[in-house]
């Protein structure tokens, strides 16, 4: 495999230092509000150079959101790949997705205010890796307890998405780990924690 030239790893940085800088100000101002100047001041570039990077502010709004939403399919499975039982994989899936809203929490703010503003068909590419994302907790709580129906286990699992994402106000001035402790707990105890105490003989008549 060729080893990248001087240029191409530079090249590389100023793009990450582009989308870095677009993150940032999107999440605090939202897309509308950011202009190009305003991007490519914060990034250290002039405005032409950005377009030798992006071909549109909007073009960088769909490398966020598509970019993290592949990376929450890809980890996501390689999570339930990588786990010994479904409890397991349920647990791992919790944890992995409580880092990515403590870490990414001005991604989610991005996502939840300025989607509509994404092209139609990276809209259309957004929702579908988030559908698969969805799909793959669907598959272990199914697996879990197949007594709900798909379309319960669906509404439960976005309710958690909805207490996990909460991070941009759950942990703003709060201490990481524990913002980190309540929210997994919280969520095992939606998602996992009924469905044990249910079946458990304590309970059994």
């Amino acid at each position: 495999m060729k080893e990248p030239t001087r240029r191409s790893r530079q090249k590389a940085e100023r793009r990450e230092q582009l989308l870095a800088a677009a993150s940032r100000l999107f999440a605090e101002r939202g897309f509308r509000a950011v202009s190009i100047e305003d991007l490519a001041s914060d990034a250290g570039v002039s405005g032409p150079a950005l377009y030798r990077h992006f071909e549109s502010k909007e073009s960088i709004l769909a490398d966020l959101l598509i970019n993290v939403s592949e990376r929450l399919l890809r980890q996501g499975t390689d999570r339930v790949a990588n786990a010994t039982s479904p409890s397991d994989a349920l647990r791992s899936l919790i944890t992995f997705h409580t880092d990515f809203a403590l870490r990414d929490r001005d991604l989610i703010r991005i996502q939840d205010h300025d989607f509509a503003n994404l092209a139609t068909v990276d809209a259309k590419t957004v929702s579908r890796l988030q559908r698969a994302y969805l799909e793959i907790w669907v598959t272990v709580l199914n697996e879990l307890d197949s007594t709900d129906s798909e379309s319960v286990i669906r509404t439960k699992i976005q309710a958690v998405f909805g207490l996990l994402n909460s991070t941009p106000h759950s942990a703003l001035h709060r201490d990481t780990e524990t913002t980190r402790a309540v929210l997994e707990e919280m969520a095992i105890d939606a998602l996992w924690l009924p469905l044990l105490r249910t079946s458990s003989p304590a309970t059994a008549t």
